[in-house]
């Protein structure tokens, strides 16, 4: 008789697997930080701010009791800090309600948390059987089942959840569904699939039929958008001149950014520093990092000269850090 994939996944998966922190815990605080984190976010970015985060706030009361602006200090240069609002908010209503949800609904009702976090947080810490469904789980049901559907398409979706719930292992659902996505991001990989060490190879239904390069499918792909932009890294008696995004804005509200010679036009540019590329979801930038030299006081009050010893302790966007690295000025921070 074959062996389940589930059993070859397990099996597979307590042989060896990545020693990531999240893994050495059960606790539900834990588990769920690190799922937030890696929403977008590649395991070997997530650790250290796993790691700086849980240093400053162990528990949901630490991080209920803390300010916005002290989150995203911790989350900033990780992006999609939404996540990091939606945490602080979630913790807020666990801490309220006297601990952590155990049941799927309950956890999938708290702010941030989608189909896919709520299955990890149920199953790993609580042990409820919900498969999970990501990226990688995507890419490893398209290829076991030969499936060419759409992934972007809800249908396909939800055809891929019930075929990974009907393989998931109900005894160790936890164990079975971070063996799942240990196969997606290291074996069962985007390019370049690793069949040859592949613990599905023999039941892969794509690697019999040489397809699996072809999966899975997406086919509604927005064309990038490509952007040229430039920063002004204007520096004064040891301070930087920065910008804070209204609290109002639909993306990086209350962060401090460096302005671009539209938002500080009586500034004057010198020298170019250098350059560098950043991508937000379909767009594609290119900064060019110039020096700058602005008014003591600029008419907007969104404009602050913040000292350089401060920059490490306040909500910086990716891009003002990454310009700021261009320029030589370091974050220190004695977290």
């Amino acid at each position: 008789m074959k062996q389940s994939i589930a059993a070859l996944l397990l099996s597979w998966y307590e042989r060896g697997h990545r020693d990531l922190p999240w893994r050495r815990s059960s606790d539900p605080y834990r588990i769920w930080v690190s799922e937030i984190m890696l929403q977008q976010t590649r395991a070997r970015a997530v650790v250290p701010y796993y790691e700086r985060f849980l240093e400053r706030f162990p528990d949901v009361a630490a991080l209920a009791a803390a300010s916005e602006a002290e989150v995203l200090a911790l989350w900033s240069g990780l992006g999609y800090y939404s996540r990091a609002r939606n945490l602080r908010r979630a913790a807020r209503a666990v801490h309220a309600a006297g601990g952590f949800p155990r049941e799927y609904a309950a956890i999938r009702a708290l702010p941030g948390i989608g189909d896919y976090t709520a299955a990890a947080i149920a199953s790993i810490a609580f042990g409820r059987p919900h498969a999970v469904l990501d990226g990688n789980v995507l890419r490893v049901v398209a290829r076991v089942e030969n499936d060419s559907g759409d992934i972007a398409s809800p249908a396909t979706r939800e055809r891929f959840r019930s075929i990974a719930q009907a393989w998931l292992d109900p005894r160790r659902p936890g164990p079975f569904n971070q063996a799942l996505m240990e196969l997606g991001a290291t074996v069962c990989l985007a390019r370049n699939p690793l069949c040859l060490v592949c613990p599905l190879a023999g039941r892969c239904r794509a690697c019999a039929e040489g397809t699996a390069a072809q999966l899975p499918v997406k086919l509604r792909r927005q064309q990038p958008v490509r952007v040229e932009e430039t920063l002004l890294v204007a520096r004064r008696r040891g301070r930087v001149l920065l910008r804070q995004v209204a609290s109002g804005a639909r993306r990086m509200a209350g962060f401090w950014e460096l302005p671009t010679p539209r938002q500080l036009p009586e500034a004057r540019a010198g020298e170019t520093l250098g350059r560098f590329r950043h991508s937000i979801t379909h767009h594609r930038y290119v900064f060019t990092v110039v020096a700058g030299a602005a008014p003591h006081g600029p008419r907007d009050a969104a404009f602050r000269w913040v000292p350089a010893g401060e920059l490490a302790h306040i909500p910086l966007s990716t891009t003002a850090r990454k310009a700021l690295g261009i320029a030589g000025i370091l974050l220190h921070s004695s977290r």
